[in-house]
């Protein structure tokens, strides 16, 4: 499979969903050996406008397990000149000609397209902007799942929290969306409620979904618990927060091999006291996103 570009998660097909599996599976056994010096002449840019530590450490580890360089920012729009006016895509231009790959999270929505449209090199899209894409998360978060289940067909998952501009829960239901027979509850306080783009992307693709307001009604019956940030100030019922979250009263109504996921940071929405229990994937998970990383790095550089 060639790919120039990872901007957002609808580009991915299902087949080409089971070959970055796979390539990924490669790369498990890539890092167990301590990784490999194939790509030692290759330079990857880490553009960073916004802070995401695990995030930028998973691409740049991935990078170098793979035996390649780095440059990296994290601040970008404080120490670059576009603090002086300069456009993404003179900086884009100009970054695309010191590497051979580009990471980028950007603050605005198409962000990452913008730069793809300008830059010679690949550019993988490492977040853009609030209700924008996280293509490289949501494929982490699907690869652990049909990790653990081996099939996507006929999952039926609960996302929980900030659902209305959760970049991480939007680019995740158009991957799932690809799949047969699955069924999706979005569980949140109705103001921070799923956008009808999705919506109406699942209705036209005849994928089913219903909208909740309380975790208690959906818990026992769902394979997947997908949990997301409710950040303080966004919910109008402050009090409110435990129909939404995930401790040890929950996961006695769950089911004995469901999965609980999350991108992570987590603040109230996930005990502590659920990372022992062993549906708690979401440490795993963080992990995966090293190898779906390198894996995606690989197939950019190899086109």
């Amino acid at each position: 499979m060639k790919i120039r570009h990872v901007v957002e998660a609808q580009q991915f097909t299902v087949p080409m969903l089971m070959e970055l599996f796979e390539r990924t599976r490669r790369m498990e056994c890539v890092v167990a050996r301590g990784g490999t010096l194939d790509y030692q002449n290759r330079i990857m840019a880490s553009l960073f406008y916004q802070p995401s530590t695990r995030t930028r450490c998973s691409f740049e580890a991935a990078m170098y397990r793979l035996g390649g360089r780095v440059v990296s920012t994290e601040h970008a729009r404080i120490f670059s000149s576009e603090v002086q006016g300069e456009q993404l895509e003179d900086t884009i231009r100009i970054i695309s000609g010191y590497s051979d790959v580009i990471v980028l999270r950007h603050s605005e929505v198409g962000g990452a397209a913008r730069a793809a449209a300008v830059s010679g090199v690949p550019v993988i899209n490492a977040g853009d902007g609030n209700g924008g894409q996280h293509p490289t998360q949501a494929l982490l978060d699907l690869y652990t799942i049909f990790r653990e289940r081996r099939s996507l067909d006929g999952l039926t998952i609960a996302m929980i929290g900030e659902l209305d501009i959760g970049r991480t829960a939007r680019s995740l239901t158009q991957l799932l969306s690809k799949f047969d027979r699955v069924k999706l509850h979005f569980v949140s306080p109705p103001e921070l409620q799923m956008k009808e783009d999705i919506l109406n992307e699942l209705e036209e693709r005849d994928v089913w979904y219903s909208v909740e307001s309380d975790v208690e009604r959906i818990i026992g019956s769902v394979d997947v618990i997908y949990l997301t940030q409710i950040r303080p100030g966004r919910m109008s019922d402050q009090q409110g927060h435990s129909k939404f979250s995930i401790g040890r009263a929950e996961l006695a109504r769950m089911k004995p091999n469901a999965m609980i996921m999350h991108p992570l940071p987590r603040t109230i929405e996930l005990d502590k006291s659920v990372d022992g229990d062993p549906r708690a994937f979401y440490f795993q998970q963080d992990r995966n996103g090293l190898y779906v990383r390198m894996a995606l790095l690989t197939m950019v550089l190899d086109s």
